[in-house]
């Protein structure tokens, strides 16, 4: 969270909500007004239109749409991507499922160049009002972020976006691995299949593919503050600690940004509720702003993007039984050198597979790599079948 500031809440954007305002906007004044700068506001939806949207979505796809609709919280998003650069312009910045436009608006005044991919036609139609009222600073693309790439053949229809498409209009062109970030990524996850989406990022990142060919991608997410305390759960915490945990620690620099009451966001649905998740053994009373960065030391050693699903594979199978000791997982894979094996990675022959450092996994597997009993064609099926599941 940002030093010396309390979460919003209740107590600031929390406001407009508990005071029985519709969740899309319709108390907005006709213009926008934000240091100095004028920009037409964004069309409140007709009411009947508005029901009928937020039924179709709701038939469709059953998924909860978060907004920012408060200008406090968005300057607080604002500050937090700016990273401490003062004003004057700014990197380019791909903004998913942007809604309302209220980051989106503020992002602009900070002069930052936005692209903003939005699926729903209602929001796409003002925000591309917005964009034609500008010279170039914000480009508006109908497309959803979590349908980049299918794996269906043929061409592809909005909102499904192809990331080669994608780039090559906003001017993004691939760099090594190692070079800066190339662009840089903010958006809102929605709960529902918060973590099949969190999968397919990494899967991606790990093989390098999607929005990973161009690069070291950064995403600015935010995520339930559930799935954050398993992202940086620490070894031995058998319940939270798993194979994203591992997977995630090792492939990304994760950076928590700022902490906000789930009662902060306007939703998408018709009654104006909050749909605020009850928490249960994991704390989940925030949505998490959380950086994630890959490493760029990432592929060193025997770890490739060519062999990367084989490595993810290995984790997930190891957690298949999180407190089942290291040495029977490896007989369980045929390794009869296993005792030899772990003495040279100087890692106890009791050790459970939850108490092992994401490190341990990675050098654990870049010894299999050069074992003369392990071959990858051992984890072919599995790997298959597991990257089929993951982009399914």
């Amino acid at each position: 969270m940002l030093a010396g500031r309390a979460p919003l809440g209740a107590a600031g954007c929390g406001l407009f909500l508990a005071a029985g305002r519709r969740p899309l906007l319709c108390w907005l004044s006709p213009c926008w007004v934000t240091a100095g700068r004028q920009y037409p506001s964004l069309r409140a939806a007709e009411p009947t239109k508005e029901k009928r949207l937020v039924r179709k979505e709701q038939r469709s796809s059953l998924v909860v749409r978060r907004f920012i609709a408060c200008p406090q919280l968005a300057r607080t998003v604002r500050r937090c991507l700016q990273g401490g650069a003062g004003p004057g312009p700014q990197h380019l910045l791909l903004e998913f499922a942007p809604g309302p436009g209220i980051l989106t608006r503020s992002l602009l005044d900070a002069g930052f160049r936005v692209v903003a991919l939005e699926s729903n036609s209602d929001f796409l139609t003002d925000l591309q009002s917005l964009e034609n009222s500008l010279d170039g600073q914000l480009k508006v693309i109908h497309g959803d972020f979590f349908r980049l790439d299918p794996l269906a053949k043929g061409a592809l229809k909005p909102p499904a976006v192809s990331s080669d498409k994608l780039f090559e209009t906003i001017g993004v062109a691939a760099v090594p691995w190692r070079a800066d970030v190339p662009l840089k990524i903010v958006g809102i996850i929605p709960e529902q299949l918060e973590r099949n989406r969190l999968w397919r990022l990494l899967f991606a990142m790990y093989e390098c593919s999607s929005i990973y060919r161009y690069g070291r991608v950064e995403l600015n997410l935010f995520i339930s503050e559930k799935e954050y305390t398993v992202l940086t759960a620490k070894p031995g915490k058998s319940k939270i600690y798993q194979a994203l945990t591992v997977l995630a620690q090792l492939g990304y620099e994760i950076e928590l940004l700022h902490k906000e009451p789930w009662s902060s966001f306007a939703t998408n649905l018709k009654n104006g509720g909050l749909a605020i998740p009850k928490a249960g053994r994991l704390p989940n009373d925030h949505i998490c702003l959380v950086r994630l960065t890959p490493q760029q030391n990432l592929f060193t050693g025997g770890l490739k993007p060519s062999n990367a699903s084989t490595f993810i594979f290995m984790v997930k199978q190891s957690f298949a039984k999180p407190k089942s000791k290291l040495t029977d997982r490896l007989n369980s894979w045929s390794l009869d050198n296993s005792d030899t094996l772990l003495k040279a990675l100087e890692i106890p022959k009791n050790a459970s597979m939850c108490n092992l450092y994401p490190e341990d996994y990675k050098r654990l597997f870049e010894a299999l790599q050069n074992s003369d009993l392990f071959a990858e064609t051992f984890f072919h099926d599995e790997v298959l079948a597991s990257t089929r599941s993951m982009n399914s």
